[in-house]
């Protein structure tokens, strides 16, 4: 593995990270190995020697990455549902969160870049052993959860175009996420790279999907910017969303992702590196956006306007675009599918990777870990579950899991000590804040609707 840009000397000066038995950083680097060729073209670029795209260039990755967590089945499931049986209403909770995504993902990034630590590691260092201990085990009920979201998904698609039973289905899917993973091994730009080629396959395919839908654009008009809601259900759904949107497990794989990949040496080079950083967030995440929108278009538009709103399933979504629109309709959908749960799965298990190094400064191999967060999404399989309602449930899990991940991140975020000029300014400490507490308001409304509503 190739050395990175030389480590800054400015205050606050971050400890230097536990060498392993290679002589490399106990860390994400170990996950996502660096480039010679990376870290050259980034010293051009902050030494200003490139000029244009090529100036850009060695930063884009970390976020498209992150944004694949954005588009991962249980996306599929909370979007198609929400857009079948309210039609357009929540498209400004899809708008919304997508913001939301925007600011957090930042926030992440911009620890790793200020601190040389990911926010599990920052949690660890700042608060004490039992707090470390129980945010870890919550971060892995997370992790979890979402890797049934993202097995599951992969084996309907699976299913439904090859007709392949969903507990076989299941172990292909998780093949795929393991083939994945290997691209690593031959650095993170093979693997950037392999997760772009699968976000690209999704975005086309809902491009293709709205074509089909020829959607009303007055009403997504309207209701991109007009909140409503229409029940619990919508609630419901709309905490789903929020969870499938705003994902807790990439909070701290993000900051993982900028922590050691391209190291700043001075405070003026890590604030360059932030707004090429903010570059990164912005584009991956508006394209995310564009998928989760184009998935609750096209079912309000064919299944919601098309006499078909009780389609609240992702088989139902595959069978109405067969009935609705034809066969290659649905095979475009199902295609999309196994892209999604195929790249989701593999950022998940890096996910799971950090927070258990960063927390408990524990590792084990990740092609393990891999195998072992299969069983949950098979037993899950293997009992019957009804494969949408464990996505939607996995979701709303999600959902109650993004205090625990965005409260810490504020806390330390706004400490000059630790984040030195990167440190958040009082407005938008106040901002950030504002958005944790809407979503912990939203979570406890949704729990008093279910329990006394």
């Amino acid at each position: 593995m190739s050395r990175p840009v030389e480590a800054p000397a400015a205050p606050p000066a971050p400890q230097a990270p536990p060498l392993n038995g290679n002589g490399h950083p106990n860390g994400v680097e170990d996950v996502l190995p660096g480039e010679a060729a990376v870290a050259r073209a980034a010293r051009r670029s902050l030494d200003g020697d490139s000029r244009g795209f090529a100036r850009l260039w060695p930063f884009l990755g970390p976020a498209f990455i992150a944004a694949v967590a954005y588009i991962d089945p249980g996306n599929f499931a909370t979007n198609i549902a929400g857009g079948a049986k309210f039609g357009y209403l929540l498209l400004w909770v899809v708008l919304a969160a997508n913001l939301i995504a925007m600011v957090v993902q930042t926030q992440s990034a911009k620890l790793g870049i200020a601190t040389g630590k990911n926010l599990s590691e920052a949690c660890r260092e700042t608060f004490s052993r039992p707090a470390s201990i129980g945010m870890w085990i919550q971060a892995e009920i997370v992790a979890m959860s979402c890797d049934i979201a993202e097995v599951v998904g992969a084996a309907l698609g699976l299913n439904l175009l090859f007709g392949i039973p969903l507990f076989p289905a299941a172990l292909v899917a998780g093949a795929g996420a393991f083939a994945l993973l290997a691209l690593q091994q031959r650095g993170y730009r093979r693997l950037e790279a392999g997760i772009a080629v699968l976000v690209g396959v999704v975005l086309v395919s809902f491009g293709l999907e709205i074509l089909y839908a020829n959607p009303d654009g007055g009403q997504i008009a309207i209701h991109l910017f007009q909140p409503g809601f229409s029940g619990t259900d919508s609630i419901l759904l709309t905490t789903g969303i929020i969870g499938a949107t705003v994902m807790p497990h990439v909070i701290y794989l993000h900051s993982a992702l900028t922590q050691r990949r391209i190291v700043g040496r001075n405070e003026d080079e890590r604030r360059r590196i932030l707004r090429f950083e903010k570059i990164d967030v912005v584009i991956a995440m508006s394209l995310a956006g564009l998928v989760n929108l184009a998935m609750m278009i096209m079912a309000a538009s064919l299944f919601h306007g098309g006499g078909f709103a009780g389609i609240d399933t992702i088989q139902g979504a595959f069978h109405g675009l067969q009935k609705t629109v034809s066969n290659n309709a649905a095979t475009i959908f199902g295609i999309a599918l196994i892209a999604s749960g195929f790249a989701s799965s593999s950022v998940g298990t890096m996910a799971g990777q950090v927070v258990m190094q960063g927390f408990i400064r524990r590792r084990i191999p990740i092609f393990l870990r891999r195998a072992l967060t299969l069983a949950p999404a098979l037993i899950v399989i293997a009992i019957g579950v009804n494969p949408t309602e464990a996505l939607v449930i996995s979701q709303v899990v999600l959902s109650f899991g993004i205090p625990f991940a965005l409260v810490p991140l504020v806390l330390l975020a706004r400490r000059k000590d630790l984040m030195g000029s990167l440190v958040n300014p009082p407005w938008l400490t106040a901002l950030v804040s504002v958005l944790a507490g809407l979503i912990i308001s939203l979570n406890v409304f949704l729990l008093y609707e279910v329990f006394f509503g």
